[in-house]
C-alpha cells in the first residue's frame, strides 16, 4: 500500500475532468522505456513462539526497520513514527498487521528484478537472525485469528480498519492476514493499456490457480486453495473484482476514471494527516463540496492516493498492476513477473494470448474467477475444460514472449527459466495449496505449525 512521505500542498489544483484522464496518459512509455517494478509482502513472525510481533515491541517492527537502514536504507516516518523505508531497491513498507513489503524500483528485467528480491531477502534474513524473528512465505496467516494480530501506526490503516466492517465481512481479514506478489507493468498508448488489461483480467484467475497457496485458517484447512483470493469476494464490492466494463468496445482511460469516480473514498491527507473520508465521494471533492473539507478541491495527489483505494484483479495507476497473486517463496516472487511479462510485453504474445480469451462472456470470465480459489486448475474454461486443460499453453506463450525479448544475464541466459516453477506446478498437477494440504494430512500429522519449518524464507 502507498506510503506518503511528504505534504501534499504543492500538487496541482483539479480545475477539469481532463486533469484525470491525463494522469493515465501521462504513464504512457515508448517500449523501449517499459519496466518491470515486483512488489511483494511476508509474515514476520517471532521464532520462539511465532507470535506476530507488533511495531513497539523489543526485536519487533520497529527494530526490524531500524536494523535495515544498516544497508543503507533511509528512515520513512509518519507522526514521528518509523513506518517505512526508502532506498536504491525501492521502498520497504509495512501492511496493517505488520506484513512486511519490498515494493521493488522499476527495472530493466528479470535478472535485475530477481537479484533485486535476492539482496531484500539476503537483508531481511540477517537482520531477523540479530532479532529472533523469522519471515513466512504463504498467502494468508496460517494460524493467527484476528486479535492476535497487531496494528501499525499508520493513519490510513486505522480509517480502513473501521470502515471495512460496513461494506463487507472479510476486509479485515484482507488487510491483516494476507500476503501477496504483485508486478507493475507499463503500457505504450491507450489501446495498448486497454489489450493488456482484458488479458490481465482474463487470465488474473489462472496466476490465482497457479501460485494458491492459503490453504489454512487458524490451523486449519480452510477448504479452499487460496482463502486470500476468496477473501476479496466479500471485501467491498464497490472498489473490487473483474471489472466487466473493461471488455466493453471502447474502454480506455476517461472510462477507467469515471470507475474510480464511483470508488467511495477513505480519507484525505494534510499536512502529514489522515482525514477520514470513508464512503465520501470524490465527484463532491471535484465540486468541492467534500463535508470533511468544505470549499476545498481535490490535488492530483488526491487523485493518486484515490486511485490506490480501489482493489479490482488488475488495476490501473500510470502503470498497470497485476494483483492476484498468493504471497510464497523467492523462486515464485520471480516468477510471477515473468508470467505477466512474458504474456504483456511482446506483441505476439499479447496477441496470442488475447486470442485465447477474447471470446469468453462476462458470465464465463466471472464463474472462472468464482471456481479457482476452491479448485484451483480444475475450475471450468469456457470451451476447453479447466484451467489444467490450458496452462500450459499459457506458459509456452510466456516462454515465448520472453525468448523474443532476449534479455540476457552475464551467463547468456534469458529469462525464460523463471518460468520453471510455474512448470513444475503444471508438471506436478498440483498447486502449491495441495501440496501443502499433502503435508498436513501426511508427514506433518496436522500439525500445521510444521508450516515455519518448510515455508520459510
Amino acid at each position: 500500500m502507498t506510503t506518503k512521505t511528504v505534504s501534499d500542498s504543492n500538487s496541482p489544483v483539479i480545475e477539469s475532468r481532463d486533469q484525470l484522464i491525463a494522469s493515465f496518459a501521462r504513464g504512457e512509455k515508448p517500449k523501449e522505456r517499459w519496466r518491470i517494478g515486483t512488489e511483494h509482502e511476508k509474515f514476520v513472525y517471532a521464532r520462539d513462539d511465532h507470535h506476530a510481533p507488533s511495531w513497539g515491541e523489543p526485536g519487533g517492527i520497529r527494530a526490524l526497520l531500524m536494523e535495515l537502514e544498516q544497508h543503507g536504507w533511509k528512515p520513512v516516518e509518519e507522526g514521528g513514527n518509523l513506518i517505512a523505508l526508502t532506498g536504491a531497491d525501492g521502498s520497504v513498507s509495512l501492511e496493517p498487521a505488520g506484513q512486511f513489503e519490498l515494493s521493488g524500483a522499476p527495472l530493466d528485467n528479470l535478472h535485475q528484478t530477481c537479484a533485486e528480491t535476492g539482496r531484500h531477502l539476503d537483508q531481511v534474513k540477517a537482520a531477523g537472525e540479530k532479532l529472533g524473528i523469522g519471515f513466512l512465505g504463504l498467502g494468508m496467516w496460517p494460524d493467527k485469528a484476528r486479535d492476535e494480530l497487531p496494528i501499525m501506526p499508520k493513519g490510513r490503516y486505522g480509517i480502513m480498519l473501521r470502515h471495512m466492517p460496513r461494506v463487507g465481512t472479510m476486509g479485515l481479514d484482507m488487510m491483516l492476514r494476507t500476503c501477496t506478489i504483485q508486478v507493475n507493468l507499463d503500457y505504450a498508448s491507450e489501446a495498448d493499456m486497454a489489450q493488456k488489461f482484458r488479458v490481465g483480467l482474463a487470465l488474473q484467475p489462472l496466476a490465482t490457480a497457479l501460485f494458491a497457496n492459503s490453504p489454512f485458517t487458524e490451523g486449519k484447512p480452510n477448504g479452499y486453495l487460496s482463502y486470500r483470493s476468496h477473501i476479496w469476494s466479500d471485501t467491498d464490492a464497490a472498489r473490487t473484482g473483474m471489472l466487466p466494463f473493461v471488455f466493453e468496445d471502447g474502454f480506455g482511460y476517461d472510462r477507467y476514471a469515471e470507475y474510480m469516480l464511483d470508488v467511495p473514498m477513505y480519507f484525505v491527507y494534510r499536512e502529514g494527516q489522515y482525514i477520514d473520508a470513508a464512503g465520501l465521494s470524490f465527484r463532491d471533492f471535484l465540486k468541492g463540496e467534500l463535508s470533511v473539507l468544505p470549499g476545498e478541491k481535490p490535488t492530483l495527489d488526491d487523485w493518486n492516493d484515490h486511485l490506490s483505494t480501489a482493489f479490482p484483479e488488475v488495476r490501473l495507476k500510470t502503470f498497470l498492476e497485476m494483483r492476484g497473486a498468493d504471497g510464497g517463496p523467492w523462486n515464485r516472487i520471480c516468477a510471477l513477473p515473468a508470467f505477466w511479462v512474458g504474456l504483456l510485453y511482446d506483441q505476439d504474445a499479447l496477441d496470442a494470448a488475447w486470442d485465447l480469451v477474447k471470446h469468453w462472456t462476462l458470465d464465463e470470465r466471472q464463474a472462472l474467477r468464482d471456481a479457482v480459489p476452491k479448485v484451483g486448475l480444475d475450475a471450468p474454461v469456457p470451451g476447453r475444460g479447466n484451467l489444467r486443460d490450458i496452462a500450459g499453453e499459457v506458459l509456452d506463450i510466456a516462454n515465448a514472449g520472453l525468448a523474443a525479448r532476449g534479455r540476457t544475464n552475464s551467463a547468456g541466459d534469458n529469462e525464460t527459466g523463471f518460468l520453471d516453477p510455474l512448470r513444475e506446478i503444471v508438471r506436478l498437477g498440483k498447486v502449491p495449496a495441495e501440496q501443502l494440504l499433502d503435508r498436513y494430512h501426511g508427514a506433518w500429522g496436522g500439525d500445521v505449525s510444521r508450516v515455519y519449518a518448510e515455508q520459510s524464507f
